[in-house]
């Protein structure tokens, strides 16, 4: 035989497709130590293993369903009333092509799998980065208030509900500010710390509402508030989540500048 046949003969043996005769011709190369025999048979039985070890993703209904039709729509083989090949080219030749459909299933499989698994880890880089921009931006806001000769600095002390409690609040006037609070006890179900701004006689000015992890920290990023100006004091009272136009629950929190 030569190296074409025999390595139609492996790739019909690895698959389970050969029998009789062609069967017992080929496992007595490979008794023989037949070196093509054996080579032909490890490359193939090599390919399927690494198709085999793979762990795509199931493809889309819609893609499953295309190849499906291509597969049925195909042309027969041969025109009816060929002369049928000899009984070696049956027994080898389904089994050859069941296996290159196989791997071109697989490939497509595959090829899908891993455009899916990019995709996705595209988005996720993506989504890094603006997370990292957003990071940044904020903390040049903070640099550029803290920098301006303009910016106030409160301190805030913790009232008779949290006398440990301690915040900086860094106001401008024209960017906002930045609030850090620590020693406040977590809030409870339902509710949450709302700032408020007061200046001079006015009404107190709602500057957001922030809640504190476990150890009591919490911050809060605040935009410049419309009609307001020098700010004499700063306060943070316990309020419904979400917050109120006007304070109305204990204070926590209290400085002036």
């Amino acid at each position: 035989m030569n190296r074409e046949e025999i390595g139609d003969l492996a790739a019909a043996y690895a698959l389970g497709g050969l029998d009789g005769a062609d069967r017992a011709r080929f496992e007595a190369l490979l008794r023989t130590g037949d070196a093509e025999a054996l080579a032909a048979l490890r490359d193939f039985e090599g390919t399927l293993t690494d198709l085999a070890a793979v762990t795509p993703e199931a493809p889309p209904p819609a893609v499953k369903a295309a190849l499906m039709e291509r597969i049925v729509a195909a042309p027969p083989a041969a025109r009816a009333g060929a002369r049928p090949r000899a009984r070696r080219g049956r027994a080898i030749w389904p089994a050859v092509l069941s296996g290159a459909m196989a791997a071109g299933i697989a490939a497509i499989v595959v090829g899908w799998s891993v455009s899916s698994t990019y995709e996705k880890r595209l988005d996720a880089l993506a989504n890094d980065a603006e997370q990292l921009k957003a990071e940044l931006r904020s903390q040049q806001t903070v640099i550029a208030i803290l920098r301006d000769p303009a910016t106030q600095v409160v301190a805030l002390a913790g009232q008779a509900s949290a006398p440990t409690a301690r915040a900086r609040m860094m106001w401008h006037e024209k960017a906002g500010g930045v609030f850090v609070a620590t020693g406040l006890p977590a809030t409870p179900a339902g509710k949450a710390y709302q700032l408020w701004a007061i200046a001079g006689s006015n009404a107190p000015v709602s500057a957001g509402v922030f809640n504190v992890d476990a150890s009591g920290v919490g911050s809060l990023s605040v935009r410049p508030l419309p009609g307001v100006s020098t700010v004499n004091a700063f306060a943070v009272t316990l309020e419904p989540a979400g917050g109120l136009p006007a304070p109305s629950g204990e204070m926590y929190l209290l400085g002036k500048s």
